[in-house]
């Protein structure tokens, strides 16, 4: 399945008017959300994004290169998110968009004050002992491969926009917040994981996060990281429901996942690469990666055989 199948074909391009060859706009708007998707049918540079509100960016087809602040510089390819704050500014690269394959990306802009509600609602109702500073998200670059779940919410999300669904209006109500929801756990952990970078000895959730992180290529029980937190079970259990909305094992799994592909995308096999994260059986390595990514192991290291961006 080539990349550009991943988002299921629910962005059909003869429903969008070329008015333009570079960053061709198609808008949609409902329910205080504005849904935009961009079409790029020649290479190009340089091309200036600018966000007024909180803009989430997630890749359909193609390949790009971001530039943005602190020199931030990075490809950006599907079952990718990017999110930009208001004021923001970022400059785009198109190195292989052409007419017969362009390059795809949609965006949802939504409010400022809309991402801050659900991230003060998230530490209210669901806090975290570690406490990762859900709020803080609202000044955070945040540029994280999403999950194959992750991307059937923005098909539905899309399919709300551009079929004009009946219940348009709750699915994007429901659809935006548990997209947001998503976004503000997502940056928790990666701030927990910075934070057990730095200094694992910090709380109880980085050190568990640290011996994760160290110990993917061999088996890790309940009991240990257990002892590690100086949780119980119980307690283990409801920390990670919050941070990542999933047991311990399936963090680990998620881990071991995201490794594997970071390998991949290093020029490792497949086999290297599901033997160096913990698995044991590739069958089963290859259909969690897909469920995961959206894409096999092997696609996967196709389409990342090619020179990669220094920065």
């Amino acid at each position: 399945m080539p990349l550009s199948q991943i988002s299921g074909n629910l962005l059909p391009r003869g429903n969008r008017a070329i008015r333009q060859l570079v960053e061709n706009r198609t808008l949609y708007e409902s329910h205080g959300v504005d849904l935009a998707i961009y079409d790029t049918y020649q290479q190009a540079d340089a091309v200036q994004l600018d966000a007024e509100q909180v803009l989430y960016c997630a890749m359909v087809s193609g390949k790009k290169i971001l530039h943005a602040n602190h020199d931030y510089c990075a490809e950006f390819l599907p079952h990718q998110s990017y999110v930009m704050q208001p004021g923001e500014q970022v400059y785009i690269d198109f190195p292989e968009a052409t007419t017969e394959q362009p390059t795809t990306c949609l965006t949802l802009a939504f409010s400022q004050e809309r991402l801050q509600q659900m991230a003060e609602q998230l530490q209210r109702v669901a806090p975290v002992e570690a406490q990762p500073g859900w709020q803080n998200l609202a000044q955070t670059q945040l540029h994280v491969c999403h999950s194959a779940a992750t991307q059937q919410l923005l098909n539905r999300i899309v399919n709300a926009f551009v079929l004009k669904d009946h219940d348009r209006d709750l699915v994007l109500n429901f659809g935006v917040n548990e997209l947001i929801l998503r976004l503000v756990r997502q940056y928790g952990q990666q701030t927990l994981l910075e934070l057990a970078h730095i200094d694992p000895q910090r709380n109880a959730l980085t050190a568990v996060l640290d011996y994760i992180e160290s110990n993917l290529h061999q088996p890790i029980s309940i009991e240990t990281l257990c002892s590690t937190a100086c949780m119980s079970r119980s307690k283990l259990y409801q920390q990670f429901a919050v941070l990542a909305d999933c047991s311990p094992m399936e963090y680990i799994q998620q881990r071991r996942l995201h490794r594997a592909k970071q390998l991949l995308a290093e020029g490792q096999s497949v086999t290297q690469a599901f033997l160096s994260t913990g698995f044991v059986n590739a069958g089963h390595f290859c259909r969690r990666f897909q469920q995961r990514f959206g894409i096999t192991p092997s696609q996967y290291a196709g389409v990342n055989q090619r020179p990669t961006l220094i920065s």
